[in-house]
């Protein structure tokens, strides 16, 4: 179970929220609403530890991980997959290799697992081109492929559907409902509605005084 207690961050002297908690259990898509900064991204940052709150805690199957020991954090990053509004794909690197350096921060690895993705996202025959002369929908494909070569629990995804065309929308979204059914935990941002076959709780957090 992954938990937020009494979350509060701000962005310089704005509170972009307070007190918020909720958590998500076993095979539960969380889908969080708001306008632009009401904070969508940063709550993500904060449970992919990757920005402190300014006050409150996180939680991964009852240990903390936001100030926790260090093993509890290492375990909890193991735990997850982080896919930003930015990509993350370098330039300078092609698909393959992308995926090979994110997938080498998990254990163990699995090279088998990279053609297949690739393959899966509708990259095949693009594995050895340089990512920076793709377009932006198939650099998103890349950083979507990150989910599928490792064994991460939970998910968590700035909004996943930006750049790509309906049926690469419709295979994340098959995607997402799988990966509850067996057992995973999601939570993404979305300006658009998505359709699942699973029930999607949501979040909304407040308007944006920005």
């Amino acid at each position: 179970m992954l938990e937020a207690r009494n979350l509060t961050c701000q962005r310089g002297e704005r509170e972009l929220f307070t007190a918020l908690s909720f958590h998500v259990e076993t095979g539960q898509v969380f889908q969080i609403h708001g306008p632009n900064g009401s904070g969508k991204t940063t709550l993500l940052r904060v449970l992919a530890g990757l920005t402190l709150p300014f006050e409150g805690q996180v939680l991964w199957s009852g240990s903390e991980v936001t100030r926790g020991a260090r093993r509890d954090r290492e375990a909890y990053a193991r735990a997850l997959c982080y896919i930003g509004h930015a990509n993350g794909v370098k330039s300078e690197l092609t698909p393959i290799e992308n995926l090979r350096v994110w997938q080498a921060l998990y254990e163990p690895s699995d090279e088998s697992r990279l053609d297949e993705a690739l393959f899966e996202v509708g990259l095949a025959g693009l594995e050895a081109v340089l990512s920076g002369t793709l377009s932006a929908g198939q650099r998103r494909r890349v950083a979507l492929a990150r989910l599928l070569v490792t064994d991460a629990r939970l998910w968590l995804l700035d909004e996943p559907f930006t750049a790509l065309d309906q049926e690469a929308i419709h295979w994340v979204e098959g995607r997402i409902g799988a990966h509850a059914a067996n057992g995973g935990l999601v939570l993404f941002t979305s300006h658009q509605p998505a359709h699942l076959p699973s029930p999607v709780l949501e979040l909304s957090l407040g308007e944006s005084t920005g």
